[in-house]
C-alpha cells in the first residue's frame, strides 16, 4: 500500500509504503463502539450526588416521644420520608462508570478506524509540519495550502472537529501555533486514540516514513 506524501505547502514530496496490518483492516463496528464507549465512560465525571440519612444535618434527637402524642412514631428527622431528610436510591458521586477493555482491543480499534479513514480518503501524509514561526497566521496559511489538495478542501473550513494533526515527536512551537484554532487538534502520533479519530473528520500524519516505514 503506497501513499503520497506532501510538503506543508501542499506539493507532492514523495511516497510511503503503509503497513497492511494498520491501514488494511476490515471495518468492525462492534469493536469500535465497545472501545469508544469505554473511553467515554472513563471521561465521565460524577456530578449528581444526593445525601443519604447519615449525611444530612440534624436528627440527633427524637422528634417527639414514642407514645401519647397521637402522632406517628418517628426516631429521626433524617428519615427519607421527612422533607429535608436523606434520599433513598439517589445518584451518588462514588459510582464508577468505567468499562474496561484490553489493550489489544483498543489497539485493534485504532487500526480499524485508521483503515476506514484511509479507505475514505480522510488521511493526509505530510513530510513535516514544522512552521517558520509559532504564529497562528502561519498555521492558517499552512492549512490553506493543504486544503488545495483534492479531497481535502474542507480540512480547515469545517467549523467543528475538522482535523487532527499527529506529530512524529514533541514540538511545542507547532502546538502553540495551532492552539487558537478551535477546529484543529494537535497531538503526538503515539497519543492517537480511537475516540479522538472518531470525533474529527480528517487526520494529518507528519513524517509517516519515520512512523510506518520507508519510501
Amino acid at each position: 500500500m503506497d501513499a503520497t506524501v506532501y510538503s506543508i505547502d501542499g506539493k507532492k514530496s514523495g511516497t510511503v509504503s503503509l503497513p497492511e496490518n494498520v491501514f488494511g483492516i476490515h471495518w468492525n463496528a462492534d469493536l469500535v463502539k465497545q472501545v469508544a464507549d469505554s473511553l467515554l465512560s472513563a471521561k465521565r465525571k460524577n456530578v449528581a450526588h444526593t445525601k443519604d440519612r447519615s449525611e444530612v444535618r440534624g436528627g440527633g434527637k427524637k422528634p417527639w416521644k414514642q407514645k401519647g402524642t397521637g402522632r406517628a412514631r418517628h426516631g429521626s428527622i433524617r428519615s427519607p420520608i421527612w422533607v429535608g431528610g436523606g434520599v433513598t436510591g439517589g445518584p451518588r458521586n462514588e459510582k464508577n462508570f468505567e468499562r474496561k477493555v484490553s489493550k489489544k482491543m483498543r489497539t485493534k480499534a485504532l487500526y480499524t478506524i485508521l483503515s476506514r479513514k484511509w479507505h475514505d480518503g480522510e488521511i493526509l501524509f505530510v513530510d513535516s509540519v514544522a512552521l517558520a514561526e509559532p504564529k497562528t497566521r502561519v498555521a492558517v496559511k499552512a492549512l490553506q495550502s493543504l486544503s488545495g489538495i483534492k479531497g481535502f478542501e474542507s480540512i480547515f473550513s469545517k467549523r467543528n472537529n475538522a482535523t487532527v494533526i499527529a506529530l512524529s515527536g514533541k514540538n511545542k512551537e507547532t502546538e502553540r501555533a495551532f492552539d487558537n484554532l478551535g477546529n484543529i487538534e494537535v497531538v503526538e502520533a503515539r497519543n492517537l486514540n480511537p475516540l479522538l479519530l472518531l470525533e474529527h473528520k480528517y487526520l494529518i500524519i507528519e513524517n509517516p516514513k519515520l512512523i510506518y516505514g520507508k519510501s
